[in-house]
This record gives structure tokens, C-alpha cells and sequence, in this order.
């Protein structure tokens, strides 16, 4: 058995705390051209030990490579397990938009449900999503059954 296996997609087995901080890294590196260990701590609110212990985990898993003082970059894994969080990350905020759910608690169950729906359920919901989307009626529809929409 390897010791790092992968997703039925080939990207490694991850936990929700890698996930966040490799779409973090992500994150920050589009927007800031960088990521580094202060940045991370701050958008995750947690300390820099927190963070570097772990970067290096992730250094040492082969996701991101790091330097001491330098900052990081993805490695091709981790820019693969990045980029996969992030279209969960996406696909589930616009299906919850569908939905007509409130701003709040579409960021909130986002953040959950990303990491923990099965690759068969995501699946579904990505289909339903195009559907609703190419139907908007049918999300018109839905929403007279909501009692608080």
C-alpha cells in the first residue's frame, strides 16, 4: 500500500486542514504573486508556528515546496489538490445560490461541505446544478417550497 495514496482523480488523500491551507496557498499566491507563512497565519487566524509546522508537512508530503524565509510555491500535486478544492469550493457556492440560500450561510456550509461530500454526491450535485442553471424556472419553482424563501 503507498504511503501517500490518491483520490480516484489521482491527486492525493488530503484532510480538510490540508485542503484549506493548499487553496489558501493558492489563493494568495493569484492574488499577492506569493504566499508566505504571516500571510497564511492571518487569513486562517491561527499562529505562524501553527502554519510553519504545517508547511513543512506539506514540504515533506511533496504539495508545496518551501524555504525557510523565502515562502513557498505548489508543487504540480498541490497545485492539483488546490485547484480540485477550489471548483468543489465554486461548483457548491453556485448550487447553494441556486437555492437562494442567504450569503452567510452559503459561506459557511461551503466551508464544510467542500471537504466532506463523496466524489459520487459531488457528481450529483454538479449535475443538478446544470440543470437548475440551464432551467431557471425549475429554481423559481423550488424556492415556493421553502417556507422562510
Amino acid at each position: 500500500m503507498p504511503d501517500n495514496p490518491t483520490t480516484d482523480t489521482g491527486t492525493p488523500r488530503t484532510t480538510a486542514a490540508v485542503e484549506d491551507y493548499l487553496e489558501r496557498i493558492r489563493d494568495l499566491i493569484r492574488s499577492k504573486g506569493y504566499a508566505r507563512v504571516v500571510d497564511i497565519a492571518a487569513e486562517l487566524k491561527i499562529s505562524q508556528a501553527s502554519v510553519t509546522t504545517m508547511i513543512q508537512r506539506l514540504d515533506a508530503e511533496g504539495l508545496v515546496k518551501y524555504e525557510k524565509y523565502r515562502g513557498m510555491v505548489l508543487t504540480s500535486a498541490g497545485e492539483a489538490v488546490a485547484t480540485r478544492i477550489a471548483h468543489r469550493h465554486e461548483l457548491l457556492t453556485t448550487f447553494l445560490r441556486q437555492l437562494n440560500l442567504p450569503e452567510a450561510v452559503i459561506e459557511h456550509d461551503v466551508e464544510g461541505l467542500e471537504h466532506h461530500v463523496s466524489p459520487e454526491t459531488f457528481s450529483a450535485i454538479e449535475a443538478l446544478s446544470r440543470y437548475l442553471a440551464a432551467n431557471p424556472d425549475i429554481s423559481r419553482q423550488l424556492r415556493q417550497f421553502r417556507p422562510d424563501a
